[in-house]
Formats: structure tokens, C-alpha cells, sequence
């Protein structure tokens, strides 16, 4: 098994060697040091089919995915939701990736879904179109209906897809890892913590139940509202490995010339469907991450319906306080508060320059400067902010970059079907809102108190730590891996936690004796005095002497 399974994983490899050099990029192969693994002659790298010059960079990494099947294109779309990692010409490139994979026989699926529900397709469907309706890399979908008359949409996952999808996704780690000893570029671009990123969105793209519960989720936030509608999942019949939902009737919100035929309000469809995308993001912190046209429809009476929740976002109550202070800075062309929101936003390198970070920041102030709020492009702004973001490496969580890509593909569909229609108008009311939560004097204090159960837990490690280590001295045994980088920040904070610590237990020792002196005098009713000598006022004089003595010292060391 091992053997046959390392034979199948050479064979890949070659086909991924000459894929790279028929694209344009032998190159990548020879420095990988692929060519001496599989024995690759040189002139077999420099094949190429000659188209490559003519196409763009971008074009060819395009190209090259689509032509490595399934797993590749999966890694290219959720690559095309990471602006802050890759540049803008391949970005626009992989957004424009399709799976093209024609169906496979109906007999297939059959076996599948009734070997996945244990149940004969007579008993589970009335109906079954046997022709698929709509085909992708890891499943089609087919319209059925079900013995108790729901009509509904059958999604069937690929024969053997999940063994393809893992056994690439493993490669793909593994020529991470050899990129990232050997290049730059690779290093520069963490490839192998975004390979693990991107694989794991992929595995749990093979888990239906995970999409079902995903659109559950998304359901209960529009339950009571009448003009957003998102269809049922039917779990008796919904496993893994297929997913039974409500069957959605209605036009795809690109299709211009239907809506129109039918008498829509483009204007009206787009402020719905703006209202419940960032009702979505910045509300319930839970939203579609894939809202492109053909994941929308339009119902009767111009209900918004959204489809497919295999790719969602989930902001926490950080992460919207954040972005609505990103909102607002921007709104109030606040550079230093563009800055700030974008470093608390991700995780920044040491080596930043925070003054460049300024300066473009500013840079993008003034652009947007005399710019009316109506007319602000949103989706340009936030493209402006991925591109600062990978200038200075500012590496941001995904859930930021899928928002950002659902903000751009929002304000796409919006644009072409109203180009007056300004998201930011329905965005800012969301954003001051965020903002007056952040302030509310309740949340306010559940934020301190939950800071408060943080750094006691984190007191709590370091006391055990110490014990640990004292624990090793004295056995002569020490069994710390220290690591050197960082290491004078790291002991700054260890001395300023030493410093509070000696402050507390200080305070703490000074409030006991006086309070003690102080009900001993009151319950006597006579002045504290020993040996002749007034110790409450003696002891306080004393004590304030070694408080501000302790204080000073501390204030001295730059380290409190």
C-alpha cells in the first residue's frame, strides 16, 4: 500500500514538473531540485507550448491550475480571497478560475447516495433528474423530489474525491516545505502556513454536513425577515457525502434582461441584498463568503436567496469593533486611525517600518480626501488597504481577507445593477453602530472584566512555570528550550510582571498592618502607641517612604 501509494505520489510529481515547465515556469523545478529527483532532462523543462509568452504571469499560474485538475483549482479560488498575500494581477487572474468538469453518470451518483443514506432512491425521491443541473471540482447537483412532495437540490460528491483532494493537498505541503528551504519568495510568503490554511478550508469542503450546518446558521439570522430567504437543509436525508436542500425557484441577480422583463427594482434589490450582506458581517459576525451571481437569486416579490455556504466568515467581537473603526477612520479621513485599525487587524512583522506605514496610510487619506461619502468606492478602498497590508507583510487572519473579497464581490454585482447605488451609505450605519456598542459603559466593563480573567490566568501560568523551573534547579535538571530571538522584549515583560507583583503584595502588606493599627485604635478608643512612641502615624510616614522608595526604583528601571 505505502509502495504503491509512493509510486502514484513520483507520478504526480513528474506530471506537476511538466505542467510547471510547459506554463513557463521551469525555473520553479530546477530550483526546487525537482528535476534531479525524477530525473527530468533539461530540454524536457524548456518544452514549452510557446502561447506562454504571450500570456501574462498571472494568465499562465491560471492556466496551469486548471490544467492539474480538482484540488489545484480549490487551492487558486480560496488564494484569490487572500489580497493581502499575493499581488493584484494574479488575485484578478485566479478570481476568474472555473471548475469546467463535465458530470459524471447518473449511475454513479445512484450508488452513492444510496450506499451514503442506506436506502433504495425509490424510497428516498419521488423524482430525480438524472441529469446534473450543475457540475463543480467536488460534487454536482441534481433537482429532485422527495416522497413527501418537497422539491429539493441533490448535491453528490465526486467518486474517489476525497483520496484525489488529500493525496495532492499532501504534495502541495510537501513542495511548501522544499520551496521555503530554498527560495525567498516562498519564505517571504509563508507558503507552507498558507498551504496549511488553504487545506484546511478544502477538507472541510468534503464534509456536507459542515455546508448544512453553515446554512442552519446563516437561516436563523433571517428567519423573520421577508425579503431574505435561505433554503432548508433536510438532515434525515443529508450525510457527508450528500447534501438535500430546499430547491430555490428565481433568476440569478446577473441576469440583467430577466429581472428587467420581470419589472424588478434594481435599486431595491441591490439596497436588500447590501442590507443583508453587512447584516451578516457586522451584526451576527457570521456571513456567506462566496456571494458571487451565481450564488444569488432573486425570488417572487424580489426576495434575495442565497445558495451554496460551503465558504463562510465569522467575525468575532473583536474583529467587528475593529473593522468598524476601519470603517470610520477612513469616513473621517483619519489616517493614525487607519493605521491602527489595520496593524490590530493582522500580525506584523518586527521589522515594519511604522513611519512607511504612516506615510501610506496618509498616502491613502488624501486619496480619498474630498471624496463625498456617497460616492466613495468601498471595494476600492479595501483593495487599497489588502495592498498596504502585503507591502509591509502584514499578515491578516482569513476571516478579514474573505471579508474584504465579499465586500469587492457585493459591490461588483451592486455596481451592474446600480452604478449610483452607494454600499457605503448602508455600510456607515452599521459601523457607528458597532462603534456605540464598543463604547456602551456595559460592554465596556464585561471587555475589562474579560481582560481581567485573562491576565489572572496568565498569572497563574507564570507561578506554575516558576515552580517547575525552581523544581529543576534543584535537581540539577532544566528542561527549558530557550529561544533567543526576542529574548530582551521577553525579559522586559517577565521584569515588569515582577515589578506589579512586588507593587501589589507591597500595597497589600501596607493596607493590612495600617487597617489592623487603625480598628485596634478605634475598638480601645485610645491612641496606637508603642514604647512612647504613635506607631499608626509613624508606620504610615515610614511605609510612604518605602511605597514612593519602591516606585522610584521601578520608574528608574524603565520597566514598571
Amino acid at each position: 500500500m505505502i509502495f504503491r501509494k509512493r509510486i502514484e505520489h513520483i507520478r504526480r510529481y513528474r506530471e506537476i514538473a511538466l505542467a510547471f515547465s510547459k506554463s513557463g515556469f521551469g525555473f520553479i523545478v530546477e530550483e526546487l531540485g525537482l528535476d534531479e529527483v525524477l530525473s527530468l532532462p533539461k530540454k524536457m523543462l524548456l518544452k514549452k507550448d510557446g502561447t506562454h509568452i504571450e500570456k501574462t504571469r498571472g494568465e499562465r499560474i491560471r492556466l496551469f491550475l486548471e490544467e492539474m485538475g480538482p484540488t489545484f483549482i480549490k487551492v487558486g479560488q480560496i488564494a484569490s480571497t487572500r489580497p493581502d498575500l499575493l499581488p493584484e494581477d494574479i488575485i484578478e487572474e485566479l478570481s476568474k478560475l472555473q471548475s469546467h468538469v463535465p458530470s459524471f453518470p447518473y449511475d454513479e451518483a445512484k450508488e452513492i447516495i444510496e450506499h451514503s443514506l442506506g436506502a433504495g432512491m425509490d424510497d428516498i425521491f419521488l423524482e430525480f433528474e438524472q441529469e446534473a443541473i450543475g457540475s463543480a471540482s467536488i460534487g454536482q447537483v441534481h433537482k429532485a423530489k422527495l416522497v413527501t412532495g418537497e422539491a429539493v437540490a441533490v448535491k453528490v460528491q465526486r467518486p474517489n474525491i476525497e483520496k484525489i483532494i488529500r493525496n495532492d493537498l499532501e504534495i502541495l505541503q510537501q513542495l511548501a516545505l522544499m520551496a521555503e528551504s530554498r527560495m525567498e519568495w516562498a519564505r517571504q510568503y509563508q507558503l507552507v502556513d498558507m498551504m496549511e490554511e488553504f487545506s484546511k478550508s478544502i477538507i472541510n469542503e468534503l464534509d456536507y454536513t459542515i455546508e448544512g450546518r453553515n446554512a442552519d446558521k446563516v437561516g436563523k439570522q433571517f428567519k423573520d425577515d421577508e425579503v431574505v430567504h435561505i433554503p432548508e437543509v433536510y438532515w434525515d436525508v443529508t450525510t457527508k457525502d450528500v447534501l438535500v436542500m430546499e430547491f430555490i425557484e428565481g433568476i440569478q441577480i446577473g441576469d440583467l434582461d430577466s429581472l428587467a422583463a420581470e419589472g424588478y427594482s434594481n435599486e431595491v434589490l441591490a439596497e436588500r441584498l447590501t442590507h443583508a450582506i453587512f447584516h451578516q458581517i457586522l451584526i451576527e459576525g457570521f456571513f456567506h463568503g462566496d456571494p458571487h451571481p451565481g450564488n444569488i437569486t432573486v425570488m417572487d416579490g424580489g426576495v434575495i436567496g442565497f445558495l451554496d455556504f460551503g465558504m463562510v466568515g465569522k467575525m468575532t467581537r473583536e474583529m467587528k469593533s475593529i473593522y468598524g473603526s476601519l470603517l470610520i477612520a477612513m469616513m473621517k479621513k483619519d489616517a493614525d486611525g487607519v493605521v491602527r485599525a489595520i496593524t490590530r487587524m493582522g500580525v506584523v512583522p518586527d521589522e515594519v517600518n511604522m513611519k512607511i506605514l504612516k506615510k501610506d496610510a496618509e498616502l491613502l487619506r488624501d486619496k480619498y480626501y474630498d471624496v463625498p461619502l456617497s460616492r466613495m468606492d468601498l471595494g476600492e478602498a479595501v483593495q487599497d488597504i489588502f495592498h498596504i497590508a502585503n507591502e509591509h507583510h502584514i499578515k491578516l487572519p482569513t476571516d478579514f481577507t474573505m471579508l474584504g473579497k465579499t465586500i469587492l464581490t457585493l459591490e461588483s454585482i451592486v455596481r451592474e445593477l446600480d452604478p449610483d447605488f452607494s454600499i457605503v451609505d448602508v455600510a456607515e450605519p452599521f459601523g457607528r453602530q458597532l462603534l456605540r456598542e464598543r463604547y456602551n459603559p456595559k460592554n465596556a466593563a464585561d471587555h475589562a472584566w474579560r481582560s481581567w480573567i485573562e491576565f489572572t490566568d496568565d498569572l497563574k501560568d507564570v507561578s506554575g512555570n516558576v515552580h517547575e523551573f525552581s523544581k529543576g534547579l534543584k535537581g540539577r535538571s532544566v528542561p527549558v528550550e530557550l529561544q533567543v530571538k526576542r529574548s530582551e522584549a521577553f525579559m522586559k515583560r517577565l521584569d515588569r510582571i515582577g515589578n506589579r507583583l512586588t507593587f501589589s503584595i507591597v500595597l497589600l502588606s501596607f493596607s493590612i498592618i495600617m487597617v489592623g493599627l487603625i480598628i485596634s485604635s478605634a475598638l480601645t478608643d485610645q491612641a496606637t502607641v508603642l514604647f512612647n512612641i504613635p506607631a499608626i502615624e509613624i508606620g504610615s510616614v515610614v511605609a510612604l517612604l518605602m511605597f514612593i522608595g519602591m516606585i522610584y526604583s521601578i520608574f528608574r528601571s524603565g520597566r514598571f
